[in-house]
């Protein structure tokens, strides 16, 4: 016999998870005491101790002596009250299994520490997606302690994230949800990399979070230079096309092997002592805000290397004069290992 839809949709030894509730239990639970309570007062003019001793005895079904023989209407209230309770009983039995038993209890509050966590988070970054590319840079950001939060709505991938021993902080949800990236901390974050596979989904994720927050730096994957386009007026500053970049690479191996041999070494800075910075014009303490690459002495106090200039209207210069001055809305690129690096840091904040 074909069973009814109702029937395959739910679980038949369990109650829908919808109908499941801790809060409830507990205002059920309460309320049956005070119908107990209230119940033996009234009716058999039980003092408050007396009349709370029977109710818990007769909601425990422990079967201890009463208080005193029941009259008729004792006998009657009590004999409703404990068929009232077999539901309310049953009820909290299948919430202390659903919350006990199948653990959602220790899943929630392993939920509430995360938001807690990502609550503190200020300037950090949010991934959205957590497939090959999000993974990735979840790796390069985790490498370089930047702080970070992934959105991802597929149970699989979440799953790797709680099995990680990276102890990474994670919002299980659809990233084009609004209520997902405030979950994230979208407004004190500072920058978001959309890298969801659906062109679609970059573009209302980057749309969104640009409404939420109009001075995050957003980056976002693309498939075609049709989304590119569309990426970019929804609010992204940067739009990356990994298979245009993959095939640039794969022809530049071929006719300039030793370059691309060399700009692979220095890019995977977790094999390699070498980082790349950009020094922004107001990170630089006031009295070398204005001045130029010569007067900073930067390679002789630190080692690094200035090997380019971003100018304020986005061009750069490669390898830029010694007379080049840092002026607002510029910055300079600067290359070192992480000795020369730690040295920069410690020099722009003496």
């Amino acid at each position: 016999m074909k069973r009814p839809a109702w029937f395959r949709r739910w679980n038949v030894y369990t109650l829908p998870s919808s109908f499941i509730s801790i809060r409830i239990a507990i205002g059920l639970l309460v309320l049956d005491l005070l119908i107990g309570i209230s119940g033996f007062m009234i009716i058999e003019d039980y003092t408050l101790v007396e009349a709370f001793y029977m109710t818990v005895i007769t909601v425990s079904t422990v079967g201890y002596t009463e208080v005193g023989p029941l009259d008729t209407a004792g006998k009657l209230f009590t004999s409703f009250y404990i068929i009232i309770n077999i539901g309310i009983f049953a009820y909290i039995l299948a919430v202390f299994s659903y919350y006990i038993v199948q653990g959602e209890i220790f899943k929630n509050m392993h939920s509430n520490l995360i938001d807690k966590e990502i609550s503190k988070l200020s300037n950090h970054i949010i991934i959205c997606g957590y497939g090959r590319y999000g993974r990735e840079i979840a790796q390069q950001l985790k490498a370089h302690d930047i702080p970070f939060v992934i959105i991802d709505a597929a149970d699989e991938r979440i799953d790797i994230i709680q099995k990680s021993s990276d102890e990474l902080l994670y919002v299980h949800d659809d990233a084009t949800h609004d209520e997902a990236l405030e979950k994230a901390g979208i407004k004190k974050a500072q920058a978001l990399i959309s890298a969801l596979p659906d062109d679609t989904s970059n573009v209302f994720t980057v749309l969104s979070a640009r409404q939420m927050n109009k001075d995050i730096i957003i980056v976002s994957r693309a498939s075609s230079i049709k989304s590119e386009k569309k990426l970019r007026l929804a609010g992204a500053n940067h739009v990356v096309m990994p298979e245009q970049i993959g095939g640039f690479y794969m022809a530049t191996i071929i006719s300039k092997p030793g370059a691309v041999e060399f700009f692979s070494y220095i890019t995977r800075s977790y094999q390699a002592d070498i980082s790349f910075e950009e020094v922004h014009y107001n990170m630089l303490p006031a009295d070398l805000q204005g001045k130029t690459i010569r007067d900073m002495h930067l390679r002789k106090v630190t080692g690094a290397n200035i090997i380019g200039f971003k100018r304020p209207d986005g061009r750069f210069v490669i390898n830029p004069e010694p007379d080049t001055a840092i002026i607002p809305d510029s910055s300079f690129i600067i290359l070192g290992d992480r000795k020369q690096i730690e040295a920069l840091h410690k020099f722009f904040n003496a």
